[in-house]
C-alpha cells in the first residue's frame, strides 16, 4: 500500500517529496531522514518520519500519490472473495480490486495485476498463505507488497509464523470491517 502503509520505499519517498532518490538516500545517510534497513539490505522509511521531515521543510505531502491501492484478495472461500471485492469496489483511495482463489492463482495475479496490497488467507489447498507470503518477500520485485493475512485459525503460533514470513497484520475471521479499513487507511465515505 504505497501511500497508506507504515513503510515507504525510497522511490515512493522521492515521489512524495518531488525529489530524486539520490536526495532521499543522501538525507538518510546524513541522518536527516530516519530509515530502517530490511533483511535484504533495502531502505524503508516510516511514513510518519517522512511526514515530519516534509513538514519541517515546508513541503505539503497531504495529497496522495496518484492511483491508489491495488488490492488483491486471495482466499479459497468464494463468498468472502465476493464480499471483499464488493466492499472495496468504488471506495475512494482504491484504484482496483482483483481476486485469486488459491496460492497458484495469487502468483499469476501478482504478475498480471501488480497489487500493492494482498489480503491473504492462510489456509488454502496447495500453496498456503504462509508460502505465498514467503515467496513475495523473497522476490526482490514484489517484496514491497503489503500482506495482510486473514485466518479462521487465529492463534499466537499462526500470527507469529505469518509475521515472520513478512505479513504486516494478521486478522481473525470473520473479519472486522472497520479494523480492515483502518489498517488500509480507507473510509467508505469520501
Amino acid at each position: 500500500m504505497p501511500h497508506d502503509r507504515n513503510y515507504l520505499t525510497p522511490v515512493e519517498v522521492a515521489n512524495l517529496l518531488m525529489v530524486s532518490t539520490a536526495s532521499v538516500r543522501s538525507w538518510a545517510a546524513k541522518g536527516l531522514l530516519e530509515a530502517t534497513t530490511t533483511a535484504g539490505g533495502h531502505r524503508r522509511f516510516l511514513r510518519s518520519s517522512v511526514e515530519s521531515f516534509a513538514k519541517s521543510r515546508g513541503i505539503d505531502i497531504s495529497c496522495d500519490v496518484p492511483g491508489g491501492l491495488r488490492i488483491l484478495v486471495v482466499d479459497d472461500d468464494h463468498q468472502l472473495r465476493g464480499y471483499l471485492f464488493e466492499l472495496f469496489d468504488g471506495v475512494p483511495g482504491v484504484e482496483a480490486v482483483s481476486v485469486a482463489r488459491d496460492g497458484f492463482e495469487a502468483g499469476q495475479q501478482v504478475e498480471l495485476f501488480k497489487p500493492n496490497v494482498v489480503l491473504l488467507d492462510l489456509m488454502m489447498p496447495g500453496i498456503d498463505g504462509f508460502e505465498v507470503c514467503k515467496r513475495l518477500q523473497m522476490s526482490g520485485e514484489h517484496a514491497d507488497i503489503s500482506v495482510i493475512a486473514m485466518t479462521g485459525y487465529y492463534s499466537e503460533e499462526n500470527v507469529k509464523k505469518i509475521s515472520d514470513a513478512g505479513a504486516t497484520h494478521c486478522l481473525a475471521k470473520p473479519l472486522d470491517r472497520s479494523q480492515l479499513l483502518s489498517i488500509l487507511g480507507l473510509s467508505l465515505h469520501s
